[in-house]
């Protein structure tokens, strides 16, 4: 996946199960697996979550993903 994919994905308010096994890289299960964690991570502190996606951000904090990093590297491939 490109960083300007990875982008796209990381722009949407909510993540589905598609989104994080394409952002993780993993398949079902596993993604199923962090979903599940992070999930309950925010309803420990008093979030509600819905069942079918988690927040984008709570993803991007849990994978490390460093948007700026991305940020650069499409630009250095557009100019």
């Amino acid at each position: 996946m490109t960083a300007e994919e990875t982008l796209n994905l990381v722009s949407k308010q909510w993540c589905s199960l598609k989104d994080l096994m394409k952002l993780a890289g993993v398949g079902r299960n596993t993604a199923l697996t962090i979903k599940s964690t992070i999930k309950n991570n925010l309803e420990c502190k008093g979030y509600y979550v819905p069942n079918n996606a988690v927040p984008m951000q709570e993803v991007v904090k849990y994978l490390n993903i460093d948007i700026p990093y991305l940020e650069d590297r499409t630009k250095g491939l557009k100019v």
